[in-house]
This record gives structure tokens, C-alpha cells and sequence, in this order.
């Protein structure tokens, strides 16, 4: 018998448990249709969010998606939940969640008590129910500041992303990619290099490189090459100088282990970038990517949503309390997201529910050369993200990745969405954009007139 149904237009609609129910009100997407989890029609889906509308959030509380004995994730969850939070919405339903978060009474201040109180599956659920316009108003009155150099998060900034990708990992192409974004005001989330290789050797020459950079110039910011954390771990024991520790993550224990790290790894990682104490305002040491479609990617999936378990990737990640958290929403390909539209709602979706649990969420507004999408759609993304209040986007060199082979956002993005929303980078990089005549002081997203003094003489071997 069916745990869940609803009876619409004479017709009953049966449920078998709240991952069937929860899947079923999802927006349509190509993921979970593959998958085989998806609704099969507009009215089913329909339904399935009605009912969804009117389920107790407690009932989160009791009812596990994944059972609590097989994944350590749900563990996490259950065990780290905050009665205290929870208990000014415990009496609601996520119909109810949706329209106190919509009203006055769901202030900054209000969202930032409640977060701790909020499952991943609660704020998943309340994405599946909301309007694109619900998600952009009620993801704009979260600030969530994390500090390292800099100051990231704070209200009417906008910060980048600086990835200066090469195929070969050679530091003159480096170099002159991190030239240009500092050029045009970006990299003060962060200079994040994805490397070609993952080995320690290669790893530790980039990390040296942008070290010097940064400490030679000054540059109020942080490094990270986005090595497996392993290999970070392994070069911290060296005493190379690593100022963030990144990972990929995933909402299941089991895509985790596709990706070959676990909860313990994940702290290990943050106890040792911690150690060698390289923060000068904050100790937020780590940068971690998630992305719709991971565990299905995997065979990981346990018949969820994809909306769902990246959502719970999200507990994760507030585990660790990172400096940067993004959601690469387009970069896995059309089969979980297949076209503009699906991409665009799953980066409102993903920023959305990141921000209510409390991450400093980004996004890598981005698509691959197949899947049914272009710039103008993620100039529509990358214009709604900014409005809902965005932490950071990235900034490569046209928009084009010469080492992924995917589109992004590139250096011009950033400068028009701080000059149309009025946003300026993290304090402590704008008052260094000024000082290097870089940025001019007359308003956001405006480049100085002159020429800027040459930046990075003799950075590349």
C-alpha cells in the first residue's frame, strides 16, 4: 500500500515512500529521467508537489531516504540536527516552510538561526514547491560570511573565481591567465588552478607558483590547486604551502566512495590545512564542488532525486565549514541537465538550498558544448544568481576552458553583473585594486582609465 497519495481530478495518485513522493515533485529533468525516478507526466508531478505542500517537516525527521544504517550522510544528518533551531518551524509543513520563508518574519538574522534546525531534505523538498522567483527572494536575504585573507560574502559583493586552467600545466600560460583576471578585478574568492595532473610533483610546483604571486604582490586572497585531498594532505605534510584543501563531494556515502574519500577523510583534510596556519582574517580552509547528477553518475543514487542528493551533499559540506562552496551546475552534460532551462532552475535550486543551510555558495554558471544550451542562457542564469545574492562565480579567460573543454563565465561577466547590480569584490581585494590602479573609485564593476602598473614581473620561470 502506498505510503503517500492524493486524489486530483479524479484520479488518486499513489506514492510508495517519500523518495518516490520527493522524486516525483522534482522539476523536470533529464537526469532522473534516466534514472527512472522521475514523474511521468505534468499532472503526476503536479500532484506530487500538492502533496508534498501539506507533509509535516517532522516527518523529515523520522523517515530517512536512505536508511540510517547503510549511509553515513543520513547519519550526519540525523545526528547533527538542532532541535533548538528547528523548533520556531517544527509545527509547519514545507508548504508552510515556503510562506514563512517568503514573509517579513524570515529575516537575515532569523534564516541564519534557523539554518542549523534545517534538514537537507526539508529545504529540498520547499525548492521543489517554489517559483524561480521564490528561490531568488528568499536566497537574497541569506549572508553567509567566510573569511580567509579576505572577506567573502558579505551583502552587495560579488566575488570570482580565478582559474587560470592550462592543458599542460605550464606556468607561463598560468601566469598570463592570472595576469589578465587580476587585470579585470577577479580572483579574490579565490586563484584556483585545476590541474592536468594529480600528482604531488605537479601539484606542489603550482601551488609554489601562485604562493609567490600572491605573497610577492601582496594580494589579499587565497590559492588553491584542486588536487584530490589526498594529495593535499600528503603536501601539507611537506610544508608546501597550501592555503585551501579542495574536493569534490556528493549527497551519498557510496558517490563519495566513487570519488575515494569519506567524512573522516574530509576532516582530516580540514585538521590538517588548519595546521600550518596560513589564514590571516579567518580560518575557513576549505573549497569544495558539488554537482546535480553526481550519484547517478556513479550508481549511487539509492532511486532519489538528483535535486535531492545534491542538496544533502550540502550537509557534508557544512560539516567542514568551508571558505567556498560551488555547485558546477551544467558541467556534468545534458544527460542529467539537458538544456538551458533545466540548467538555469537547477543553479537557482542549488543556491537556493545551499544558502538556507548556511553555505557560502557559489556557482560555476556553465554548460558543455552538447547539451541544448548557450551563452544567452547563462547570461540568464549568471543575471538571476546575482540578484538572489550569489557568493562568488568563476572568471577563465573567455569564458572558455582550455582545459576542461567546457563554458563558463569569463573575466567581462564578472565586471558587467558588478556594474549593472551595484556589487563590489570582497573589501580588502577592492582596496587593493584600488591602491594598484587597477579598479577605478567612481563605481562597481568600472576599470581604471589608465594603464595599471605591470603586476607580476618575472612570476613565470
Amino acid at each position: 500500500m502506498a505510503r503517500y497519495h492524493i486524489d486530483l481530478g479524479g484520479h488518486r495518485h499513489a506514492f510508495p515512500d517519500l523518495a518516490d513522493l520527493m522524486a516525483k515533485a522534482t522539476p523536470r529533468r533529464s537526469g532522473d529521467e534516466l534514472a527512472g525516478v522521475a514523474a511521468r507526466d505534468a499532472e503526476e508531478r503536479v500532484a506530487a508537489q500538492i502533496r508534498l505542500a501539506d507533509l509535516p517537516l517532522k516527518t523529515f525527521l523520522t523517515e530517512a531516504l536512505i536508511p540510517y544504517e547503510r549511509d553515513e550522510i543520513t547519519r550526519l544528518i540525523m545526528d547533527s540536527h538542532d532541535t533548538a533551531a528547528f523548533a520556531p518551524v517544527s509545527s509547519l509543513t514545507v508548504g508552510g516552510l515556503r510562506d514563512w520563508l517568503l514573509s517579513d518574519l524570515a529575516s537575515p538574522q532569523a534564516l541564519a538561526a534557523l539554518s542549523p534546525g534545517l534538514t537537507p531534505e526539508m529545504v529540498a523538498a520547499t525548492a521543489k514547491i517554489c517559483r524561480n522567483q521564490d528561490l531568488i527572494l528568499i536566497a537574497a536575504k541569506c549572508e553567509v560570511v567566510t573569511r580567509f585573507r579576505n572577506t567573502l560574502g558579505l551583502r552587495g559583493r560579488l566575488s570570482t573565481r580565478l582559474q587560470p586552467n592550462h592543458p599542460t600545466d605550464d606556468p607561463r600560460g598560468i601566469a598570463a591567465s592570472v595576469l589578465d583576471g587580476l587585470m579585470y578585478g577577479s580572483g579574490d574568492a579565490v586563484i584556483g588552478i585545476n590541474p592536468a595532473t594529480d600528482s604531488p610533483g605537479a601539484t606542489a610546483k603550482l601551488l609554489h607558483l601562485l604562493d609567490e604571486a600572491i605573497s610577492r604582490h601582496e594580494i589579499p586572497t587565497q590559492s588553491c590547486v584542486l588536487a584530490h585531498i589526498t594529495t593535499s594532505i600528503e603536501l601539507i605534510s611537506r610544508n608546501v604551502p597550501v592555503d585551501l584543501v579542495f574536493q569534490s563531494v556528493a549527497g551519498t556515502e557510496a558517490a563519495n566512495r566513487s570519488f575515494g574519500i569519506d567524512l573522516a577523510l574530509l576532516r582530516e583534510g580540514r585538521e590538517a590545512a588548519l595546521s600550518l596556519n596560513r589564514g590571516t582574517l579567518g580560518q575557513n580552509v576549505m573549497y569544495l564542488e558539488t554537482g546535480q547528477g553526481s550519484a547517478l553518475s556513479a550508481g549511487a543514487h539509492h532511486g532519489c532525486d538528483q535535486q535531492t542528493l545534491e542538496t544533502r551533499a550540502y550537509a557534508v559540506a557544512r560539516m567542514v565549514e568551508p571558505l567556498l562552496v560551488n555547485t558546477v551546475v551544467g558541467f556534468i552534460g545534458p544527460e542529467y541537465l539537458y538544456d538551458g532551462k533545466q540548467i538555469l532552475r537547477a543553479g537557482l535550486e542549488d543556491h537556493f538550498c545551499a544558502k538556507l543551510l548556511g553555505l557560502p555558495m557559489g556557482c560555476d554558471i556553465c554548460h558543455t558544448n552538447h547539451a541544448e544550451a548557450d551563452q544567452n542562457d547563462m547570461d540568464d542564469l549568471l543575471t538571476l544568481l546575482g540578484v538572489a545574492g550569489v557568493n562568488f562565480i568563476m572568471g577563465i579567460p573567455g569564458s572558455d576552458d582550455v582545459m576542461l573543454n567546457y563554458q563558463t563565465t569569463s573575466f567581462h561577466d564578472a565586471l558587467y553583473l558588478r556594474r549593472v547590480l551595484g556589487k563590489d569584490p570582497a573589501p580588502e581585494f577592492q582596496d587593493w585594486l584600488l591602491a594598484k590602479g587597477i579598479a577605478a573609485a567612481d563605481g562597481p564593476g568600472r576599470l581604471a582609465d589608465s594603464a595599471p602598473q605591470l603586476l607580476l614581473p618575472g612570476l613565470a620561470p
